[in-house]
């Protein structure tokens, strides 16, 4: 039934960190189909992660999948019918309807405490018996139930699992996934703190927000069977369910930005065409037919079928990328490569951030370009340079501190200079290195030089998506060493 209505899609992602490459993989096939349908395509912002979630990761997801060349026609940014489109927001319509799958005896109130869980997980790990919780509320009587939320006890609301039997679910690219129902647990569907987990936010929404298909990645699958459980417990219509092959590794692994850059933005940073990163997300999993490889946004509107998706592993090869980049730049015009040029790192804006940091070196002004090129280079290459590793410093040693750089870098999206300089001093002291070993460690690593313009305030220049692409690849060199 769900082909009878207009097609309404979403991507939905979570504002907890960089704007990922998989999030612009399922935002493009939702895009395509929806233009393909003649249909709508909404982006949702769910927020409901109240520790890890921030207006700031979310405006950069939104600008990344701008700069990818994907509009949407509802969003938090641009309104439409059945906002509000942060979930966020929407607390209270989640609140409604968890208390109305308990009036209808398909959710109940859970008092255990964390104390209690814990203590149930202890002791089926030690009689190897699968984890999850025991339904033990489930017995309260409704009316005792009541009276103990009214009076302030501490709970959260489960979904009401059946005991028995399978839930199906009818996926488009896989056929019926079946699932065993005493396999399944009791879902949290409101926490404590009044707030959904993910289960009841994205049903409730995907319900009144009228979205007739949900395409997402296959890591969802195991999450689906409690999505459809909540529709028949709420007595809706389901979407479509199309879960998408996860991008994986070279080595098959799922995608992670331990093996490999996963931001949008590294990839604006390194001068990978906007439409080219399209295309190459385009090319995993799906194909527009024969051996072609190269084709716009617009031609996979036209040609685009779910039929045309192959389910195994489609691999995220930098070099496949950076191969059909080069071809894409080989094409342009120099007026065009000149324009492409200018927009990515050859405009005053940019220059005028490296400038103050090599003015004060410079005698003549053909010294600039050998001053600054770290600035605008990719990966570096360290084998000519030792001092990576301090004198009487082990490489494997050098390598952790590096990855643990890293984790700093990660903590701290804004680059604060004092922030990073007491956090990677901090980081010395617990390894009994002194500060000035570490700082030449990542001067080398971060601009491949012994001696450069300031340390900090040129990772703020760089980037930080090229910085921590610099340091791993600093500590995966010394791993080979």
């Amino acid at each position: 039934m769900a082909d009878q209505k207009e097609v309404r899609v979403r991507v939905a992602p979570s504002p907890t960190g960089d704007p990922h490459v998989g999030t612009a993989y399922i935002a493009l096939f939702n895009y395509v189909f929806a233009r393909h349908s003649g249909g709508k395509f909404i982006l949702r912002i769910e927020d409901t992660d109240r520790t890890r979630s921030t207006r700031e990761s979310e405006e950069a997801i939104l600008r990344a999948l701008r700069w990818i060349g994907l509009e949407w026609d509802e969003g938090p940014d641009v309104g439409g019918p059945y906002g509000p489109y942060r979930q966020s927001e929407r607390v209270e319509i989640y609140k409604e309807y968890a208390w109305e799958l308990v009036r209808k005896g398909r959710a109940y109130p859970c008092f255990c405490t964390a104390e209690r869980l814990a203590e149930l997980r202890a002791a089926q790990k030690q009689a190897k018996q699968d984890l999850g919780y025991d339904s033990l509320c489930r017995s309260i009587p409704p009316a005792e139930a009541e009276a103990r939320v009214k009076a302030g006890e501490c709970h959260v609301i489960r979904l009401a699992v059946p005991d028995e039997g399978e839930t199906i679910v009818p996926d488009r690219l896989r056929g019926e996934l079946r699932f065993q129902n005493a396999l399944i647990d009791d879902q949290i569907l409101l926490k404590s703190d009044g707030f959904p987990t993910y289960h009841l936010a994205n049903v409730v929404d995907d319900h009144l927000m009228k979205i007739t298909h949900v395409i997402r990645a296959e890591e969802w699958i195991s999450s689906t069977p409690k999505h459809v459980l909540l529709y028949d417990a709420f007595g809706w219509e389901m979407p479509e369910w199309i879960h998408m092959p996860l991008l994986r590794n070279p080595d098959g692994s799922k995608i992670s930005k331990r093996k490999q850059p996963v931001s949008i933005d590294y990839y604006r940073d390194i001068g990978i065409l906007p439409e080219v990163l399209l295309n190459f997300l385009a090319l995993m999993g799906w194909s527009i037919g024969g051996d072609r490889e190269r084709f716009t946004l617009e031609e996979m509107v036209a040609e685009f079928s779910f039929d045309k998706v192959t389910l195994g592993g489609p691999v995220f090869d930098l070099e496949k990328l950076s191969w059909l980049n080069g071809n894409a730049i080989r094409a342009l015009s120099p007026q065009e490569l000149l324009e492409r040029l200018r927009a990515w790192r050859l405009n005053d804006a940019f220059l005028l951030e490296v400038i103050p940091l090599v003015h004060e070196r410079m005698r003549r002004l053909d010294e600039f370009i050998p001053a600054s090129t770290f600035y605008f280079a990719g990966d570096l290459d360290y084998a000519g340079v030792p001092e990576l590793v301090p004198k009487n410093r082990d490489a494997k040693a050098t390598a952790k501190l590096l990855e643990e750089a890293v984790e700093i870098i990660d903590a701290n999206p804004n680059l604060d200079k004092e922030v990073l300089e007491t956090r990677f001093r901090e980081l010395a002291a617990a390894h009994d290195w002194k500060p000035r070993e570490l700082f030449m460690t990542l001067r080398v690593a971060v601009t491949g030089r012994t001696v450069s313009p300031p340390l900090l305030e040129s990772m703020q220049v760089i980037g930080r998506e090229i910085t921590r692409r610099r340091l791993r690849q600093a500590a995966a060199f010394l791993k080979g060493v």
